[in-house]
């Protein structure tokens, strides 16, 4: 099985995360964050995921240490958890649609950290977090992989769907780019035979 735990801890947060990449999308998140929670709980469910997350942080100041550590953590732990990356099938492009929005997700674990990251917030805030976190921990989930081209674009129109269609499609480009390729068992999809380097 493709699991892997990571503890992380700072001045500033105490966070575990495990993860398990052949899972069925199961999360228990606990970040102190509702809309975070929110967005973990989606990724988790359109990724087929397992993802457990326990986090303590400085909410008193802000939002931004947490998130950023939880990324980070995550980050680690799917890393740690594709190995060699022996079989999987590397390439994912998502277009996903929901009522008048729609968001592409294209990822490539290639080894080159990249993220190419078009969306456009229509307001700052969702409750109290902050929209623009979004980013900060997306990017800080795909460099800490070292694994991943990633670009993410939405185009939105109404406001509920905005918040769920993005980590929607990056759960579904997620779980097709980590999926093992059964014909292509035991190899490494690259000429190099190697990723990450």
């Amino acid at each position: 099985m493709r699991t892997a735990s990571i503890k992380r801890k700072t001045k500033e947060t105490d966070i575990e995360v495990a993860v398990n990449l052949d899972g069925t999308g199961v999360s228990k998140v606990s970040t102190g964050i509702g809309f975070f929670d929110h967005m973990l709980d989606l990724l988790a469910r359109h990724s087929r995921i397992d993802i457990t997350v326990k986090a303590d942080g400085d909410l008193h100041v802000d939002h931004h240490h947490t998130t950023e550590d939880v990324g980070i953590a995550l980050g680690q732990a799917v890393k740690q958890a594709l190995g060699t990356m022996a079989g999987i099938t590397r390439y994912a492009s998502i277009h996903m649609p929901m009522d008048e929005t729609l968001s592409r997700v294209v990822i490539d674990i290639s080894g080159r950290p990249v993220l190419v990251f078009k969306v456009d917030f229509p307001r700052d805030k969702v409750g109290t977090f902050d929209t623009e976190l979004v980013r900060e921990m997306v990017q800080r989930l795909h460099h800490q992989r070292r694994r991943d081209f990633a670009r993410r674009d939405l185009i939105w129109r109404e406001q509920p769907s905005y918040r769920r269609i993005l980590l929607q499609g990056s759960g579904k480009g997620t779980s097709a780019a980590v999926a093992i390729d059964p014909r292509a068992a035991g190899e490494v999809p690259s000429t190099k035979g190697q990723l990450g380097g």
